[in-house]
């Protein structure tokens, strides 16, 4: 039975503009355009009208997607993100605003997921700007590789791996790179990407009620980050089972969405969709990095692990692989001010990752540790069998301990 989402919210109707606000206030390297509620553009606080003097790159589409796009507004990464509502392209204007606000004498990069009205709108924006004297390139990227070809009439939609070209691209405009030389970047990278979600539920959207698409054992495999229909509804399989799927569908030699092979080198990027705990996601990590090396001979230069696009409060995860080499690392190692790229990821990784020995108690010597027991007394053998006793009558009583420890003060108070 459908019923009305629950949300910390005011109007729904104003879910995006007060985002905004409580993203700049929360980030000082941040700032948005004062044309709320038509214009929501959030740029870097540092750039000052017509004197940046670098790439502008830009992106954005549809909110709901939170960090993407504007939590990757900063040097190193995006110059400016412009916001629709949710789930909505934003408005040529919007965009046109965006690119009036940030681009200099470099010239302008947009960067754009493949969504027939991201593409129509942007793609509008980008010859507006052109006519009024403003240099201007465009990549698309479709990294979905759930739906298998034929593509239908818009291709393959743009998902995580989106946020991976913004990195490449942001650090390229960074190091001072020519207009063609970043659009050139970003088009390489857009080009080595694959991505596929898998998702527990359907997002709720503000103000509407949640749907009941999906049972309580079921999943869906592909499903897309608006809440398209994936490509099927199955039963729920463990973590590792839907890890080697991905992987199957995304490394597909049939449909060849990415251009990589044995021998390769990648990046992995896990990505949670909005409800997905980080425990999950790093149980997922912990199956796919291995899967990848060992079952594919794919050496993993790079793994990113956390929420980075989401689908407002859809529970489930993404998986996003894209072909490395020592130029795209040297854009994902450059720094950035972005607030929302991973901090903690940069440099090489170990080729592998071994336990870390237990120490042994300073009160006990080495040749103890596994020495045989000495022979109790009598009342060692009492205290023994007390222990024991009182140890089992606790394991009894395991599920009431733990419905006692899940209990808040309330339940206790009423009990």
């Amino acid at each position: 039975m459908a019923f009305q989402g629950k949300k910390l919210i005011n109007n729904p109707d104003d879910v995006v503009t007060e985002f905004i606000e409580g993203l700049v206030e929360t980030y000082p390297g941040l700032q948005y355009l004062d044309g709320f509620p038509q214009i929501k553009v959030v740029l870097r606080a540092d750039v000052e009208r017509g004197a940046y003097d670098k790439v502008a790159v830009i992106s954005g589409g549809g909110s709901g997607h939170e960090p993407a796009h504007a939590g990757f507004v900063g040097s190193g990464m995006l110059t400016a993100a412009v916001s629709g509502d949710v789930f909505a392209s934003p408005p040529v204007d919007s965009i046109l605003a965006a690119i009036r606000a940030v681009t200099g004498p470099m010239g302008c990069l947009l960067i754009v997921k493949n969504y027939t009205g991201d593409r129509l709108n942007f793609g509008l924006a980008a010859e507006q700007a052109k006519s009024e004297g403003y240099k201007m390139e465009m990549v698309i990227v479709g990294d979905d590789c759930a739906l298998p070809p034929p593509r239908g009439i818009a291709g393959r939609r743009g998902l995580a791996g989106t946020i991976l070209v913004h990195k490449v691209a942001g650090a390229a405009a960074d190091a001072g790179l020519s207009l063609a030389d970043v659009a050139a970047e970003a088009k390489h990278a857009s080009e080595v990407v694959g991505t596929m979600g898998v998702a527990l539920s359907v997002c709720t959207l503000p103000g509407q009620v949640t749907s009941d698409r999906l049972g309580p054992k079921q999943m869906e495999l592909g499903l897309g980050i608006h809440g398209e229909p994936g490509v099927a509804v199955v039963d729920l399989q463990p973590v590792d089972v839907v890890v080697e799927h991905v992987f199957k569908q995304i490394l597909s030699q049939e449909t060849q969405y990415l251009p990589i092979t044995r021998g390769s080198n990648a990046v992995l990027l896990i990505n949670g969709l909005g409800a997905t705990p980080i425990m999950e996601l790093m149980i997922a990590a912990r199956k796919a990095v291995p899967e990848l090396q060992l079952e594919y001979g794919i050496a993993v230069d790079r793994v990113y692990t956390g929420t980075l696009m989401t689908s407002l409060d859809m529970a489930g995860l993404s998986i996003t692989i894209m072909k490395s080499d020592e130029n795209i690392l040297k854009r994902l190692d450059a720094p950035t001010k972005a607030p929302a790229w991973p901090v903690g990821s940069e440099g090489n990784r170990p080729p592998a990752k071994f336990p870390v020995p237990v120490p042994p108690s300073p009160s006990v010597k080495d040749d103890e540790i596994l020495a045989q027991p000495q022979e109790l007394s009598k009342q060692g053998c009492i205290l023994e069998a007390a222990i024991e006793a009182s140890a089992t009558e606790i394991i009894n009583l395991k599920d009431i301990l733990n419905e006692w420890d899940g209990c808040d003060t309330a339940c206790v108070s009423n009990s």
